[in-house]
C-alpha cells in the first residue's frame, strides 16, 4: 500500500503548504487493516516541534462517537433501553421537567438542555460530580423530545452518566472507555482524560481567527452551549486539569491511528481483530436518519445530518460533513475546528484526521481537509 500512502501524504503536504494547516495526521483502515499512516507539519508552531505518528491531538466532538459507542455497548448487553427515560437510570435527572427525556432524546440532541451551567468555570467543568449535579437540576430550554438543539458539551455527560449508572462495576467513565473499548481492540492512544506520561506528546492548538468584520454574532444558545470561559481554545484545552479530566462530549485526545482503529471496528460491523463489541445489526442501525431531518438546529442554526444513534451521516453536503463523502450509510463525528473520524461500512473504510489549526469552514471548498478525504477514497479506488 505504499502508493496510497504517497497519495495521501501529498494531500497532507498540500493542506499544509496551500491550505494553511499547521500539523496534520491521517490514518485509515480498509477491511480491518491499517493502509494509511501519514503525517506532516508542526505539533507546536511556537517551538518548531514536528508532528510524528505518536503526536496526540485534541479532537473535541469526535469524542462523542466514542461516548455514544459506550452507551450502545450497554444497550447491546441489555442494560440500557433507548426508549426509557434517562431518569430510569439516573433518577435525579427528572428534576425541573426533564422526566420524559429519553435516552434516544439524548443521542439525538433533544433533551432540551444544550446549555452549560451558568457561570461554569474550567475547574468546575473538570469536576464530574459537580457537572452531573448541575445537569440533573437544570431546567430545559425546550420541552424534551421536541426540538433539535445541539448539545455541544452536555451530550457527553448525559450519555456517559447513563453508562456509568448501568455499569455493573460502577467505573469512572474514562476507565470504562479504556477497559471496554481501548484494551479489547488494542487501541493505545485514545484518551478521555490523559495520563501524565501522555502530556508531552500533545500538539498545541492554534485558535480560530476572529471572524471578519460584519459577521453576525453567534446566538445566545450557541454562546450558552460553549461559553467563552470554557471555549474550544488552547487556553482552556491546553490546561493540565482539563486534559486530565473526563469531559466525554469534547475532551478526547488521541492520535489518528487510534482514532481510525476505533472507527474501523464500526466499519467492520462492530468487530475488529477477532474482538466483537457490537452486533452487525446494531451498527447498521446507526445510519438510520433521525426524525425531522430538515429541522434547523436551534443551537447551530443549520440543518444537521444526524442519525438516531448519536452519529453524523454521510450524504450531500450540506448538511453532511463534506470530508466523509456522500455515502448515506457512512457514520462519523466531526469535532470543533475540523477534526473528524468516520466509518464507511459498505467499503469497510475507516479514517481518522487529527490536526491543530482550528477553523470553521463554511463550504466544502473552504475545508483544507476535504482533498485528504478525496485522496483516500480515490487512491483506494472507492470514489
Amino acid at each position: 500500500m505504499a502508493d496510497i500512502n504517497k497519495i495521501v501524504q501529498a494531500a497532507v503536504d498540500a493542506a499544509i503548504r496551500e491550505g494553511g494547516e499547521i500539523g496534520v495526521q491521517v490514518a485509515a483502515y480498509l477491511k480491518g487493516e491499517l493502509v494509511v499512516d501519514v503525517w506532516g507539519g508542526l505539533a507546536d508552531e511556537t517551538t518548531g516541534r514536528a508532528v510524528n505518528g505518536d503526536t496526540l491531538f485534541p479532537v473535541f466532538s469526535v469524542t462523542k462517537a466514542v461516548t455514544a459507542t459506550a452507551l450502545h455497548m450497554q444497550a447491546e448487553r441489555g442494560l440500557i433501553d433507548y426508549d426509557k427515560p434517562i431518569s430510569y437510570y439516573w433518577p435525579e435527572f427528572a428534576a425541573n421537567g426533564k422526566g420524559a427525556a429519553t435516552v434516544r432524546d439524548a443521542l439525538t440532541h433533544r433533551t432540551g438542555i444544550p446549555l452549560m451551567p451558568a457561570g461554569v468555570s474550567a475547574e468546575q467543568m473538570c469536576n464530574w460530580d459537580w457537572m452531573i449535579g448541575q445537569l440533573a437540576n437544570m431546567e430545559p430550554v425546550f420541552a424534551p423530545g421536541t426540538t433539535s438543539a445541539y448539545h455541544s458539551y452536555t451530550f457527553g455527560w448525559i450519555i456517559a452518566e447513563c453508562v456509568r449508572r448501568t455499569d455493573l462495576k460502577r467505573r469512572p467513565f474514562g476507565r470504562f472507555i479504556q477497559e471496554e473499548i481501548c484494551a479489547p481492540l488494542g487501541i493505545d492512544n485514545l484518551f478521555i482524560g490523559i495520563s501524565d506520561a501522555a502530556e508531552p506528546r500533545i500538539a498545541k492548538l492554534t485558535n480560530m481567527p476572529a471572524p471578519p468584520a460584519g459577521t453576525p454574532a453567534p446566538g445566545p444558545l450557541r454562546m450558552g452551549a460553549i461559553p467563552g470561559q470554557v471555549g474550544v481554545v488552547q487556553e482552556v484545552f491546553g490546561r493540565p486539569d482539563v486534559r486530565r479530566a473526563c469531559i466525554p462530549g469534547a475532551g478526547g485526545i488521541m492520535n489518528a491511528r487510534s482514532e481510525a482503529k476505533f472507527f474501523a471496528m464500526l466499519a467492520n460491523g462492530g468487530a475488529l481483530g477477532g474482538v466483537r463489541l457490537l452486533s452487525e445489526e446494531r451498527v447498521r442501525s446507526f445510519s438510520t436518519p433521525r426524525a425531522n431531518r430538515g429541522e434547523v438546529d436551534q443551537v447551530l442554526a443549520r440543518v444537521l445530518n444526524l442519525g438516531i444513534s448519536g452519529f453524523h451521516l454521510g450524504g450531500e453536503s450540506p448538511p453532511a460533513p463534506p470530508v466523509i463523502g456522500t455515502n448515506p450509510h457512512t457514520i462519523s463525528h466531526p469535532g470543533a475546528g475540523g477534526s473528524i473520524g468516520w466509518a464507511d461500512p459498505d467499503a469497510r473504510l475507516a479514517v481518522g484526521i487529527c490536526h491543530n489549526r482550528m477553523f470553521d469552514a463554511q463550504t466544502p471548498q473552504d475545508n483544507p481537509l476535504q482533498p485528504i478525504g478525496d485522496a483516500i477514497r480515490g487512491g483506494l479506488g472507492l470514489a
